[in-house]
Order: C-alpha cells, then sequence, then structure tokens
C-alpha cells in the first residue's frame, strides 16, 4: 500500500519483522512519504494489527517465505535486528539481486529529512520520548514521531505529517542503531550494560553513547550524573537535569521545574525525571513552557509502560509494562508501591535467555519488592534455547525466593500454567503488574478478558 504522491513516490519496500514497534514505525512513515509498503512477521500483534485498520499495510503473518517479498525488481527488503541472515525473505533478496538493508539504514534517512530531537538510554527512552511528544503538541508545535509504543491519548507509536519542524526519535542501542541518526538534540537519561549480544563491557557501551552524543549538532540534555557528563563532547549546550525530592502521590507526583509546578498522572520518582528529561528537550525545541508543562498533566503514560489494562473479574487492578532489566523491574514495582493497594502481585517473564543468565539475581532480588510473585520461563526472542542450557525462568523464581522473605514466589512457566492460578489469586483491592518484553501483555488481556484468544 502507498499513500499518494510524497517524496518517496515510485519506492518499494518490503519490513520483514513488520510487526515490531520499531518497523512498523517505519513502515509507516515510508507510506506517508509515498512508498508502496508491506511487511511480514512470525505472529500477529497489536501494531500489525493497527497498520491494517489505519490502511497502511496488511501484513503477512506466519512463517518467513520466500513468496511475501513482492514480485518484481526494485524492491527494498529492510529487516529489523531480530531477522537472521538465514531468513527465508531477506535469502530471496539476495537471489534476487534485490537491495536488502537493516532498520538502522531506513531510520537514518528518516532522520536526515528532518530536525531530529533523539532520545537515548538503558532506561526510559519510550516513555521521555512520549512524554515529549505530548509537550510538544501541547505547545502547538505537531510534531512528527518514531517511538517504541504507543504514545498515549489514542496516538500510534509512529506519525508522519511533514507539517511541524520537529522529529521525535526513539535512539536504540540495541543493534548500535542510533549512532547512525542525524540529531539535532540528544537526551541521554541513564547508562547500564542490558544488550550482552552486542556490547562486551560496560566500557564498550560507554563508548557507543559517547559517540551518539558526539552527533547532537545543537544541544544535549543529560541527566546530572558525573558519569553521564564524562560523556558529553564540547561544542554544543549542555542541558544536565535532575529531581532531586519529587513527591510521589498515589498514581503520580508533584514537582517544580524552572520555576513551574509540575504534576504528572503517572507514578514513580522514575518517571519525574523522564518528564524532566522531556521538559529540556521541549525547551530547546522552542516550545512555550506553561503549555509544555500543561500537556504533561493530562498524560496517562506510553503503551506497555505502567499501562493499566483493566480490572479482573474479582476487581483486582492489572497493569502492564515493558521492564526487563532489574533496574526497570525496580522502578516500576516501586511506582506501584505509590498507589493504593492490598496487595502488589508481580509477574514476570524474563526475555532473553542470555539476559536470564546475567541477571537472573538482581532480577530476583528486584521482584522481592512484591508481596506475591510469578515467574514465567522465558521469552526467547531472537535466542535459541539449546544455545543456553539450564537456563530457564525457574534461575530467577528462585533467586526471587531467596530474597522474598517467606512471602509467596510461583514458578509457572507457560500461560496455560499462569492464568488459571492467577484469576484464583487475584481478589479485590490487589494491584497486579505484569512485566516483560516478550509476549506477557496477552497473558494480562487474558486476565481482565480483554483478548480474543482467551
Amino acid at each position: 500500500m502507498s499513500a499518494s504522491g510524497g517524496p518517496w513516490n515510485g519506492r518499494r519496500i518490503h519490513f520483514v519483522g513488520v510487526g515490531g514497534a520499531g518497523m512498523s514505525g517505519y513502515a509507516r512513515a515510508a507510506h506517508a512519504l509515498g512508498a508502496q509498503v508491506s511487511g511480514s512477521d512470525r505472529a500477529a500483534s497489536p501494531y500489525t494489527e493497527r497498520l491494517a485498520v489505519d490502511g497502511v499495510l496488511q501484513a503477512r503473518i506466519g512463517e518467513h517465505d520466500a513468496a511475501n517479498v513482492p514480485e518484481g525488481e526494485g524492491v527494498e527488503v529492510v529487516y529489523s535486528s531480530a531477522v537472521p541472515r538465514e531468513n527465508a525473505e531477506r535469502a530471496a533478496a539476495r537471489v534476487r539481486g534485490l537491495s536488502e538493508r537493516p532498520r538502522a539504514e531506513l531510520l537514518a534517512e528518516l532522520t536526515a529529512l528532518r530536525r531530529t530531537i533523539a532520545v537515548a538510554g538503558t532506561h526510559g527512552k519510550t516513555t521521555t520520548s512520549a512524554m515529549l511528544v505530548c509537550a510538544l503538541r501541547a505547545a502547538g508545535m505537531r510534531p512528527d514521531w518514531l517511538v517504541g509504543g504507543a504514545v498515549g491519548a489514542g496516538k500510534a507509536n509512529a506519525q508522519w505529517t511533514g507539517e511541524g519542524e520537529w522529529l521525535i526519535v526513539e535512539a536504540d542501542e540495541s543493534d548500535r542503531s542510533m549512532l547512525m541518526l542525524d540529531v539535532d538534540i540528544a537526551v541521554l537519561t541513564n547508562v547500564e550494560l542490558d544488550h550482552h549480544a552486542t556490547f562486551g563491557s560496560l566500557a564498550e557501551l560507554r563508548e557507543a553513547f559517547r559517540a551518539f552524543l558526539e552527533r547532537a549538532q545543537t544541544a544535549i540534555v543529560v541527566w546530572d550524573r558525573l558519569e553521564l557528563l564524562e560523556l558529553v563532547p564540547g561544542g554544543v549546550e549542555i542541558v544536565p537535569y535532575d529531581v532531586p525530592e519529587p513527591v510521589l502521590v498515589d498514581g503520580g507526583s508533584r514537582f517544580r521545574w524552572r520555576g513551574h509546578e509540575v504534576e504528572l498522572a503517572v507514578p514513580g520518582a522514575h518517571n519525574a525525571l523522564n518528564a524532566t528529561a522531556a521538559l529540556e528537550a521541549a525547551r530547546l525545541a522552542g516550545a512555550d513552557e506553561e503549555r509544555a508543562v500543561a500537556g504533561l498533566a493530562g498524560f496517562h503514560g506510553a503503551g506497555r509502560r505502567f499501562q493499566l489494562v483493566g480490572a479482573t473479574a474479582r476487581g483486582a487492578r492489572v497493569y502492564d509494562d515493558y521492564a526487563h532489566h532489574p533496574t526497570e523491574v525496580a522502578a516500576t514495582l516501586a511506582a506501584a508501591r505509590t498507589l493504593a493497594y492490598e496487595r502488589l502481585v508481580a509477574v514476570f517473564q524474563p526475555h532473553l535467555f542470555s539476559r536470564t543468565q546475567m541477571f537472573a539475581r538482581e532480577l530476583g532480588t528486584a521482584l522481592a519488592q512484591a508481596d506475591v510473585a510469578a515467574v514465567l520461563d522465558v521469552y526467547p526472542a531472537r535466542e535459541r534455547a539449546e544455545d543456553h542450557p539450564g537456563v530457564t525462568g525457574l534461575l530467577v523464581a528462585e533467586a526471587d525466593a531467596d530474597a522474598a522473605g517467606g512471602r509467596p514466589v510461583y514458578w509457572l512457566p507457560t500461560f496455560a500454567d499462569a492464568e488459571p492460578v492467577l484469576r484464583e489469586l487475584l481478589d479485590a483491592g490487589d494491584v497486579c503488574v505484569v512485566m516483560g518484553a516478550g509476549d506477557v501483555d496477552a497473558l494480562a488481556r487474558r486476565l481482565v478478558g480483554t483478548d480474543d484468544d482467551a
């Protein structure tokens, strides 16, 4: 499918792995620019469903197949970082002599078309980017965006209209794609080692973030921590930010920023930090400060970032969160602790065997903040179980049990194991936070009866 006209009119782009948050956004932008787009993925997702509803493309769902690549010459095959070289559609592109491109190349093209604010960091990228979209929209600046989750207020994870000056991009370190972006204003939220297949050490990761910051042409917004300030180059405006003592309230927080009283409707001290980074970037982009602050008061979260899914039949509130690193799990549960509840129940699906092996102990310690915890088996994503013998979610469950001080910890490997136990366990007054970067959001929807597969 393609939009009429546009600077990319005549281009034919096929997206392999279009069901992901990033790739689906790039497909939206390419379609808006006039390209004819198609795509495929192994499984349907909310992103593929919305692409179809919005008339962008109808994804081919199921095992990847050479037949999914459109016929004819001149097709560009763009693949996500989770799609290996031996993928059938990538192989077909090589056989046919078609252009085979990593998604980072297409993202670099997109950022070269607009003034770009790129938000980077191990944690908080999606929420900070979504807050920035909200702030600029409230200030009447009509930004476009490419973000790793729905940005709230019914808006998708990406939009490209070309009406405004600014493009907001979530800059991903996992495949080093952040190092290909054309950046005016860079935002750095934090730096922790997470993607062990890409970076062999924290030192290597820090150098990658240093290289990212060197791409900023106008300004850098950075959390005011020495280990981050050390990465900042000279030659551009530097804006350190912090929120030393936010007032945490049920479901939100309050703090002061440049003389303004900021009120948030998303919980946790980490979200106060995210909001401050977004406000500083918005100010640098020319937004009216009062209007930006007022806009954030109406921000209720990005997709899969402490998102209220609904309530169970017995009245337990169920939230979905993308947390998959120990720091993120700890921050999410600390935010949940600011809510009113009888029991805090954490449900966690580890993501990647390599990450589980590296962080099992730390994940268990973070989960021990909950009154009750349930751990599922590992969501493998691009990894294979046979390459990581002995690594299962049980490692996290055992670490949680060691740290939980006698509080209940359940090992429920599959959705079929977990759903009946959780339905029986959850009661009125409970807050249940379902966490993970895999498909565990489907379990959250089942618990509240909103999943079609339930």
